[in-house]
This record gives structure tokens, C-alpha cells and sequence, in this order.
């Protein structure tokens, strides 16, 4: 392996046939993975337009993740022989189709977001801890003599 490059692989990231929603969810899912698969859809796609329309993601977190997307077989990796060699990132069909599946999720997510800011400050409210008495709260900063 070359210096400076980085093995995507891990002998423990073999799917379990006993679980593999869990096992393909946790490889397509993360937290960079999905915006780079967004990103990707529209057509190939250079790193540094990925690098921006990823917001937040570092040089190093975009390069493991496109290089852990092109082993899963959602992205393909194509060098032009260019001087600079240009590189573009598509997606596979397999990854167009999980696609349609993110803009169903976003989709739902924007239907619900209010809902779901309202169910947060109705828990927070119902579970707040009970303030304190501001005599008792006195009581506890000041240290005790003797």
C-alpha cells in the first residue's frame, strides 16, 4: 500500500447473513455517506464539488467515505488521462435506487419536522427537573461554619 493511502477494508466488516438490514444500513447510513450519495445522484461528480456541496465534511472523512462507497458498489471511481488526471465519482444503479429511497426519508422528514419539534418540547417540559427553591439554592453555595 502506498503512503498516504488508506484501507477501507476491515476484516470484521463481513455482512451477517443473520442481520444484514443492520450490517448495510450501518455501511450506507453514516454521516457522510448519505450527502455524498445525494450529491452524487445528479451525475459525475468531481472531489472538490463533493467537497463543497458536503457540507462540513474534511478532505480525509470525503476520501475514506468515496473510497468505502466505491468498495460497497454505490460509487464508481472513473480517472480521465488528463494532465492533471481528472477524477469523477458516479453513482451505480444500485446506488440511484437508495437514492429514491433517501428522497422518500427527506421527504418524511420535512412533513414531520414541525411535529417532531413539538413531541421534543412537550417531552422536555414534561421532564424537566423540578427547580430548586431559591432559599435552598442559597443554602447549598454558601459554605457551612463552624
Amino acid at each position: 500500500m502506498s503512503q498516504g493511502h488508506t484501507d477501507v477494508t476491515d476484516q470484521a466488516e463481513t455482512v451477517d447473513p443473520a442481520c444484514p438490514v443492520v450490517e448495510v444500513l450501518d455501511r450506507v447510513a453514516g454521516k457522510w455517506a448519505v450527502g455524498i450519495l445525494v450529491a452524487a445522484a445528479k451525475g459525475p461528480v468531481r472531489f472538490t464539488e463533493l467537497e463543497r456541496q458536503v457540507e462540513g465534511v474534511s478532505r480525509r472523512m470525503l476520501t475514506l467515505n468515496l473510497r468505502k462507497l466505491e468498495r460497497e458498489g454505490l460509487l464508481v471511481r472513473t480517472v480521465h488521462p488528463t494532465v492533471p488526471p481528472r477524477v469523477e465519482y458516479e453513482c451505480t444503479p444500485m446506488a440511484l435506487e437508495l437514492y429514491e429511497t433517501l428522497l422518500s426519508l427527506v421527504s418524511w422528514a420535512e412533513r414531520h419536522a414541525v411535529d417532531i419539534a413539538h413531541a421534543h418540547l412537550v417531552y422536555d417540559t414534561e421532564h424537566a427537573a423540578p427547580a430548586e427553591s431559591p432559599e435552598r439554592a442559597s443554602r447549598a453555595r454558601v459554605p457551612a461554619t463552624r
